[in-house]
């Protein structure tokens, strides 16, 4: 199988990626829940796990880097953590569900949520954004990237912007967290959101939120957290203010090691490759009669999507041919975010995404080039 879905979750992981989970459930106990070896083990994973964390991404402290199942949690955690009703917040039309409902959820308790429109290539104008701040806009959230067209935001300008207006900024870094430079700091992100499983090639089940020192977030679930035990409240301090229960020891011990495997790489030429193969891929299909891509491939930094419609046939089609008759694996339809789609026209027929990961080859793209243009002259 040729996989390329890869903006929905990583296949190919680092070889040690594997061989951490597999160590891990044989000999590590529960973190911050005993002083036997097996704990103590476990709890040294983790923080490392979390300097790991904070170094990647530029956060100053690596006890405020905060493990959740995903990044959906992740961001549900910001939002509810840090919006009250009579709030105002911004957002775009680039968002995934992971943002919307929790914003849609929120405008049905008083807050008030203005969308920034996207236009037929997926871009946002910063003009129109700026002009929506109001003297009680709470924070701006939005993606670091566009799961369906690949676009990416300029965050450091949204981030200069939010603040100049005395609003946070929170970054849904889905889709750019390990294939992309991001430094919470100099891009002036108040709490960035991820998750382990894609770019950051570790298991499912990990995820979790970088905070800026001094933002403070409402816990979302409350429970056992190893200490202040005799405490009522749930402990303010981070991480465990929002860590609540188990962390998912084994995943993280995974994760553990694909974090390894980046640093050693660097973020910047994993995603240098990634995005080399999805270049090789739209020059192939751009101009093949009948092949409409989406989105805008001028800017030079992108997430390595590339997002098609081949005539007018339904996307779902499309994609189960590409895996039945030449064993390539894309995701078609409306890939959790509804907005994009009608900014781009694809509500009724979806579209079909194409997402490349650093252990994908030249010889995968060239394949997937051929099978769209054999599709698409029949």
């Amino acid at each position: 199988m040729i996989y390329l879905d890869n903006a929905a979750t990583t296949l190919h992981k680092p070889p040690e990626v594997a061989e951490a989970v597999k160590n891990a459930i044989l000999t590590t106990g529960n973190a911050a829940r005993g002083a036997h070896g097996a704990s103590l083990s476990a709890s040294r994973m983790v923080f490392e796990t979390r300097s790991r964390l904070a170094e990647l991404f530029g956060c100053p402290r690596a006890d405020h880097v905060v493990f959740t199942a995903n990044s959906t949690e992740a961001l549900n955690i910001a939002v509810y953590g840090l919006i009250s009703a009579g709030d105002h917040v911004i957002s775009t039309d680039l968002e995934h569900n992971s943002v919307l409902r929790p914003l849609y959820d929120m405008q049905t308790r008083g807050a008030a949520v203005d969308f920034v429109r996207a236009d037929r290539r997926g871009n946002i104008r910063y003009e129109d954004m700026e002009a929506l701040f109001r003297p009680n806009t709470r924070a701006v959230v939005c993606t670091h990237a566009s799961n369906l067209t690949g676009n990416m935001l300029d965050i450091a300008r949204i981030g200069a912007m939010a603040h100049a207006h005395g609003a946070l900024l929170v970054i849904d870094a889905s889709q750019t967290a390990g294939a992309a430079l991001i430094d919470m700091q100099k891009m002036g992100i108040d709490v960035l959101c991820f998750t382990g499983h894609k770019g950051l090639m570790g298991p499912q089940g990990t995820g979790g939120l970088c905070i800026r020192p001094g933002v403070e977030l409402r816990p979302l679930l409350r429970g056992g957290t190893g200490v202040h035990s005799y405490d009522r409240e749930q402990p303010k301090e981070y991480p465990a203010r929002l860590e609540a229960g188990t962390l998912n020891g084994h995943g993280l011990a995974g994760l553990h090691a694909a974090l390894d495997f980046i640093l050693r790489q660097g973020a910047e030429s994993i995603g240098a490759r990634e995005r080399q193969l999805m270049r090789r891929f739209y020059e192939g299909v751009r101009s093949i009669p009948g092949v409409t891509v989406y989105g805008d491939f001028t800017a030079p930094e992108r997430a390595a999507i590339v997002t098609l419609n081949i005539r007018d046939y339904d996307s779902a089609e499309i994609a189960d041919i590409l895996a039945e008759d030449y064993g390539i694996a894309t995701r078609a339809g409306a890939h959790c975010a509804p907005r994009i789609h009608e900014a781009l026209g694809t509500v009724q027929q979806g579209a079909v995404r194409f997402s490349f990961s650093f252990f994908n080859t030249e010889e995968e793209a060239d394949a997937a080039v051929s099978a769209v243009r054999e599709l698409a002259e029949e």
